[in-house]
């Protein structure tokens, strides 16, 4: 059974700064894409920023330059670094494993709550 469990959600001034973690278990392969994803009240889900196994980034433009995606493959764990933190950055976040091609398989978490006040 798969299990992807997020932790490090909280509530933080404007300028302030989490770390999200993400532990996996169950996943008997190498991960491909690791990412954080987030949803706020009344939004869609949106991507934050993911990894590739290759070590390629992507991020969300909203938060470029704030925050940081790590990942380390023998743990199979996945961060977020979170600095300069907006009330806009306010949301649940998600991690999600994923490969789309090949043997494909999609995996999220529960979630973590992120909750910035101005």
């Amino acid at each position: 059974q798969v299990q992807l469990v997020e932790s490090g959600g909280g509530l933080v001034q404007a300028g302030g700064s989490l770390r999200l973690s993400c532990a996996t278990s169950g996943l008997l392969f190498r991960i491909d894409t690791m990412g954080w994803y987030r949803q706020a009240p009344g939004k869609q889900r949106e991507l934050v920023a993911t990894s590739t196994s290759g070590g390629a980034a992507n991020y969300a433009d909203s938060v470029k330059g704030r925050f940081t995606i790590s990942r380390d493959n023998r743990e199979n764990t996945v961060s977020l670094q979170m600095n300069s933190l907006k009330p806009e950055d306010t949301a649940v976040y998600y991690c999600r494993v994923y490969r789309d091609y090949g043997v494909r398989y999609d995996y999220w978490g529960q979630g973590t709550q992120v909750t910035v006040s101005s």
